[in-house]
């Protein structure tokens, strides 16, 4: 399993600098999906599901789900190494359109307002810890066209604006730097999750009781009108949030050293550590709360279940340990997705489809440098909109088309490149793709009939790209050469 590039071949045909190794790809996977979510969204699947056994149940699925996925992209992602990622997946698969609208996608709102808001806990666990200013009560009011309210939480906002500009300029400075960043905070974050874990099943006090009931409680009822059936799948968004991002290292395929086989390796390796921690932190969380107290949790305004639980057996000293936890998590997690998203749009202006400056190297750092200010830009204004959290909660099911999408496209390399070299082939082909498939399919068409406003807001703002596809795309029509008529 070689890649087709000789091993001396330290620069990328696009100019990017390939010094990323199979540790640092490893982490990167790690730290791209360990953000905010394992900390806090046990308490909300609660409300869904009145069953602690049921929520363990949630994280597992989600977990062998998103293993089926990573197993099904690595494939892809062995075959096309490129900048870009899925991106570029898309592009092989159903041409640039498709691929356009996905890019477009990631810019507008799932990858910068994944930056702007796993930033924003980071500021807010600094706050729980280093009381942050506020403006006059009249300033933090103001509205922008009835809608906004850009200095609300305004320290909040300030640091969460300045740790996403300070981490653009670290990953402007080369791609080492900001690798070696990244390893240093995932390393940190899974050594501080390890501790909670063995902390809570230790000294705790809890109980393997409070993991009760196992499976559905007698005579429970469920918000969604689908019954169990749709609180599994309600509860699961929840999850599924926590586990996304593991693609993300698809997108570093210009800068991964032998990336056809660093990066299906680092897809395993990193989605089945993942999978493991979160079922241990969660059993955890479970073992010292009772389900009442975690649906106590779960009704009281800003309350982080992780806090909790560490307050039950360690006091205020608990909660300033997963506080700085919860700092070092999302800090390492909000690197990791502004390293890998900017070379995203990288790859669409090399093809003409995003701003053209997008497709500048550093002549010195050798990093998409245009890319990262833009993105780290535009992140920073969601910030302000203060509306993130809405936004990605409304393109969750928008993220599983394009997953979904992504693991039909394994079938269709398979025909549109059926000689090309494989290092790496779908595990339980055909079955593990066609599940993958379906479960995503059943999870858009689940959360469309339970909350059809924001599946619809959150189509809609996918659709806004088609006139830029438009305006880019005649740009490139009108800049080829017509064909040139041969007089016998």
């Amino acid at each position: 399993m070689k890649d087709t590039l000789p091993d001396n071949a330290d620069q990328h045909h696009s100019g990017l600098l390939r010094r990323l190794g199979l540790t640092t790809a490893i982490l990167i996977v790690i730290s791209s999906m360990i953000g905010s979510g394992v900390f806090k969204k046990a308490a909300p699947m609660s409300l869904e599901l009145h069953s602690s056994g049921l929520i363990l149940i949630c994280w597992l699925i989600a977990g062998i789900i998103t293993l089926f996925g990573s197993i099904t992209n690595a494939e892809i992602a062995g075959l096309i190494a490129e900048p870009g990622g899925q991106y570029v997946y898309f592009k092989h698969m159903y041409g640039k359109f498709f691929a356009f609208m996905y890019g477009w996608s990631c810019f507008s709102v799932i990858q910068t307002a994944s930056i702007a808001s796993i930033a924003y806990v980071f500021a807010e666990s600094v706050n729980s810890v280093i009381p942050l200013f506020h403006l006059s009560a009249g300033a933090e009011e103001f509205t922008l066209f009835g809608l906004f309210n850009p200095l609300n939480n305004f320290g909040v906002k300030l640091l969460t604006i300045g740790t996403i500009v300070f981490l653009t300029g670290a990953n402007y400075l080369g791609v080492i730097f900001g690798g070696i960043i990244n390893n240093v905070f995932t390393v940190l974050k899974v050594l501080a999750i390890i501790t909670i874990i063995i902390l809570a099943l230790t000294i705790s006090g809890g109980s393997s009781a409070n993991v009760q009931p196992m499976f559905a409680a007698p005579g429970a009822t469920y918000n969604s009108s689908l019954g169990l059936f749709g609180a599994m799948f309600a509860a699961m968004l929840g999850a599924f949030w926590a586990y996304d991002g593991w693609n993300n290292i698809g997108y570093l395929g210009g800068e991964i050293k032998n990336p056809k086989r660093t990066i299906p390796l680092s897809l395993f390796i990193g989605v089945g550590v993942v999978t493991a921690i979160y079922l241990l932190v969660n059993y955890a969380y479970l073992y010292v709360l009772p389900l009442n107290e975690l649906l106590a949790v779960a009704n009281t305004e800003n309350t982080i279940v992780a806090v909790e639980v560490m307050r039950k057996f360690l006091g205020d000293n608990g909660v300033l340990f997963i506080s700085i936890l919860i700092m070092v998590a999302t800090f390492g997690t909000t690197n990791g997705t502004i390293l890998a998203s900017s070379r995203i749009y990288f790859a669409m202006a090399k093809d003409n489809l995003f701003f053209k400056s997008a497709a500048n190297v550093h002549p010195r750092f050798k990093t998409p440098y245009t890319s990262l200010l833009m993105q780290g830009l535009w992140s920073s204004l969601l910030v302000l909109s203060g509306t993130f959290d809405q936004l990605t909660d409304m393109l969750i099911f928008a993220s599983f088309i394009f997953y979904g999408a992504g693991a039909l496209g394994v079938f269709v390399l398979r025909k549109k490149m059926k000689d090309a070299h494989r290092p790496f082939k779908a595990v339980g082909y055909p079955v593990v793709p066609a599940i993958f498939i379906l479960f995503c399919a059943t999870l858009v068409i689940v959360t469309i009939i339970q909350n059809p406003r924001d599946a619809g807001i959150g189509l809609a703002l996918v659709l806004i790209g088609i006139p830029f596809f438009r305006n880019w795309n005649n740009k490139i029509k009108k800049t080829e050469l017509p064909p040139v008529d041969v007089i016998p």
